[in-house]
């Protein structure tokens, strides 16, 4: 929420700085995300009067005014504006001023007409986004004053992140009960006296759900001159609150809401056949205000006349009953609506509206009335209007009702781990606008209508605590017993290959468990992913089933950022569907792009390959005493070719690794080659115990042999097939060289290996060593059908 500082101190006014205020609302919890200037800096802007205006000799489009900005002698300046005119009041820029942007306004001659200043729009001056024309001012507008003073521009906007139980202070007046209550003020809205009734004209209002909208006011207001410009302070407060003037009667309700928090709307009431009932929806639709056509289902709560839904309660109202330049009389609304009504409705149908946005986290039932009251005020100041009665439909059995909490003295002591006195106690609950009741040890607390987040005796130590002051409270250590648990060797923690990653240069990424559902389609298309029913946002529509959604989308971000060379790694829940049961699956997770080092004069730089990344996945493995089979596989996402799956050594499946496929690498934008990884947490997680084998007195011995075999077998059935020999002599089998070509018949490849021989007993006889050798020919030949190469 955005809130002027000018704004709230004409509520409430203690004697601090900007950045004390701020620091006080952020330790209340009311966290502050930003404080930035009212409008952009410019100098030397004043207001002046067009005095006299003749066409330009030389441009059709130009004229030549005469400016008075209260000075004895006119300026001359040149304008093209359509709406200039004599006797108009403008900001005028003078020379040597400097405007938003930098544009620094010098003397300049345009078709040979001297031109001294220039005339403002609200663009030029950072008011406005966009602007038809010069900005017009009210003809009591004191002329050479400077716009800054003239506006109150010198004011600075406060950005409140509001967490959802905070509600009550989605209002000028919610902050300013606030701000009195940290600096002990007193403080009580503002009392709003009753419009005089000049009519008793009313509309019949009937509620057919009153459990979900159990108050509803309407009032008739005849003969608003709704073309009246909406005055110049209500515009600019409602800019620096980060909405737009509409016309009087919208800008009034949108006014009342920022400082009431009261939502409000309007309706034209010529527009409306009948009487109004607040009901479910039917099979029907609505066009709303932004255009936007909708069929309601029949857990919608709408408005209606006689005929059609008019609004959707509590979000927005309809265009075909809105209020035009042709409205003369206006039908003024204003119900207090059931948060659990509103809540997640809005969304449903891909809105968000400040009125949906209040009502869903709870508006205070007794604030109608009020602002009723204040809307028609403020109606009447500017646009004039014969005021109705108030007609009402409530039913006050079904109004949330504030049950008293008892609150024990002893507990606020355990809980906040200091004492404070009974009368500081009383003093805070009060000033919060509660009704407190002493009891012995205790006091009975009923919270107002505003705060629907006071609701058992926590809430309230939290808010003893908050208006205290945390930084009051003592920092006590609990007392434990420390007693040290056993930690298992079976299993090793994710953050050993965290740490292990780190140092190779990984870095570690979190994002979210909502994917974008087409890119989780194209990434694992055979997975059933599960829709949300309310996302936040169409990219987060469903839940993820890799961790590679997310580690792709961190690698587009870098890399649109020119990060060319990037490691991730995640460890996070994966979440399929099987039999309609849900299941979250643990998995650890890397994505490696560009170089294989930083650019150095050492060394070439080098792009990542296929082994690059292998090594690295072997290195976590080692971590655990796994030894694991990595198989040529496939996978939707990566490349045929490039593509492995790993295996323990049961043949449970343990994850895939491989290059990302040259069409999901265009699909996203990447230029260079993506290697991606992803292990099931809770198979790599599991480590084998180390067994201490001491080492031998006696010398090894080792052969070389140079085999032929055919392309098709891979080095890892070599070596698992001498494996199996029962040879316990046998310590060790490397493959140390691999060769096709010249001299090897095709179809075959040579692969040379050495055995490393030894016995913890004695000493090898070459007898021993031919034997054990002879063997593993055997069986070589036997099994994959090598041969010794000649």
């Amino acid at each position: 929420m955005k809130v002027s500082e000018a704004w709230l101190r004409e509520f409430v006014n203690p004697p601090i700085t900007l950045d004390q205020l701020v620091a006080q609302l952020t330790m209340a919890g009311l966290e502050v995300d930003s404080v930035t200037p009212a409008v952009a800096s410019f100098t030397h802007v004043v207001i002046g009067e067009v005095s006299a205006i003749e066409q330009h000799p030389d441009a059709d489009r130009l004229h030549v005014c005469q400016v008075n900005i209260g000075q004895a002698k006119l300026l001359q300046i040149v304008c093209g504006a359509l709406n200039v005119r004599q006797g108009l009041k403008i900001p005028v820029a003078l020379c040597e001023a400097v405007l938003p942007g930098d544009f620094k306004i010098k003397k300049s001659t345009l078709r040979g007409v001297d031109s001294f200043g220039m005339l403002c729009s609200e663009k030029e001056l950072g008011l406005a986004t966009e602007s038809q024309g010069l900005m017009e001012l009210p003809d009591d507008a004191p002329l050479g004053l400077s716009i800054r003073d003239y506006l109150a521009l010198d004011d600075t906007i406060i950005e409140i992140d509001l967490t959802p139980n905070r509600a009550d202070c989605l209002s000028v007046e919610g902050l300013a009960r606030e701000v009195a209550v940290l600096n002990e003020i007193d403080w009580s809205p503002a009392f709003i006296p009753s419009v005089a009734v000049q009519h008793q004209e009313v509309l019949s209002v009937r509620v057919d759900d009153s459990a979900a909208c159990p108050r509803y006011l309407g009032r008739l207001i005849k003969n608003v001159a709704i073309t009246t410009l909406t005055p110049r302070w209500l515009k600019e407060r409602l800019r620096r609150s980060g909405l737009r003037s509409v016309n009087p009667i919208v800008d009034v309700t949108n006014y009342v809401l920022l400082e009431m928090g009261q939502p409000m709307h309007a309706f034209d009431a010529a527009k409306l056949h009948g009487g109004i009932v607040v009901r479910r929806a039917n099979d029907e639709s609505i066009t709303l205000l932004n255009q936007q056509t909708l069929t309601l289902d029949a857990q919608t709560l709408v408005i209606a006349d006689g005929h059609t839904p008019i609004a959707l309660a509590g979000i927005m109202g309809g265009l075909d009953a809105s209020v035009t330049d042709a409205t003369s009389d206006i039908m003024l609304e204003c119900a207090f609506f059931m948060p659990e009504s509103i809540a997640g409705k809005a969304r449903n149908y891909g809105l968000h509206t400040d009125s949906s946005h209040r009502f869903e986290r709870g508006v205070d039932y007794t604030l109608q009335a009020r602002a009723m009251e204040r809307a028609t005020q403020l109606i009447v100041e500017i646009a004039g209007g014969e005021v109705g009665v108030v007609f009402e439909a409530t039913a006050h059995e079904l109004l949330p009702k504030r049950q008293p909490i008892i609150l024990r003295k002893q507990r606020v002591e355990k809980i906040l781990g200091t004492k404070i006195s009974d009368e500081v106690i009383e003093n805070i609950l009060k000033r919060l606008s509660m009704l407190v009741e002493r009891q012995d040890n205790a006091w009975q607390i009923t919270a107002p209508g505003c705060r629907f987040d006071i609701a058992i005796e926590a809430d309230l130590i939290e808010e003893i605590a908050r208006i205290y002051g945390y930084n009051q409270l003592p920092n006590n250590f609990p007392l434990v017993q420390a007693k040290l648990q056993p930690v298992t060797e079976k299993e090793i923690s994710v953050n050993r290959f965290a740490d292990l990653l780190v140092d190779k240069g990984y870095q570690e990424a979190i994002t979210y468990s909502f994917v974008d559902e087409e890119s989780q389609k194209i990434i694992a298309p055979n997975d059933v992913c599960i829709r949300l029913q309310n996302p936040i946002s169409l990219e987060m529509s469903v839940m993820r089933t890799t961790l590679w959604c997310g580690l792709i989308k961190v690698a587009q971000h870098n890399v649109n950022r020119q990060q060319a060379r990037v490691r991730l790694f995640e460890s996070g829940l994966c979440f399929t569907k099987h039999h309609e049961d849900l299941h979250q699956e643990p998995a650890f997770a890397g994505l490696v792009m560009g170089s294989v080092k930083p650019e150095q004069w050492g060394e070439k730089t080098r792009s990542i390959d296929f082994y690059d990344v292998k090594a690295d996945i072997e290195s976590i493995f080692a971590l655990t005493g796994m030894n694991v089979l990595f198989k040529q596989g496939l996978h939707p996402a990566l490349h045929p070719g490039q593509t492995a799956e790993i295996y323990k050594q049961d043949g449970a499946l343990l994850g895939f690794f491989g290059m990302l496929h040259p069409t999901l690498e265009k699909h996203f934008g990447f230029e260079s080659v993506i290697f991606l990884f992803e292990f099931k947490l809770n198979q790599l997680k599991i480590k084998q115990q180390s067994v201490f084998t001491p080492l031998s007195k006696f010398p090894s011995v080792r052969r070389d042999l140079a085999l032929l075999v055919k392309n098709d077998v891979s080095a890892h059935e070599v070596i698992e097939c001498i494996k199996s020999i029962e040879a316990s002599n046998l310590k060790e089998v490397n493959i140390f060289d691999i060769y096709q070509g010249k001299g090897i018949e095709e179809g075959f490849k040579s692969v040379a290996l050495s055995l490393h021989l030894q016995n913890d007993a004695q000493t090898l006889t070459d007898l021993v060593v031919d034997d054990t050798v002879k063997s593993v020919l055997a069986t070589l030949t036997y099994k994959i059908s090598a041969k010794l190469r000649d």
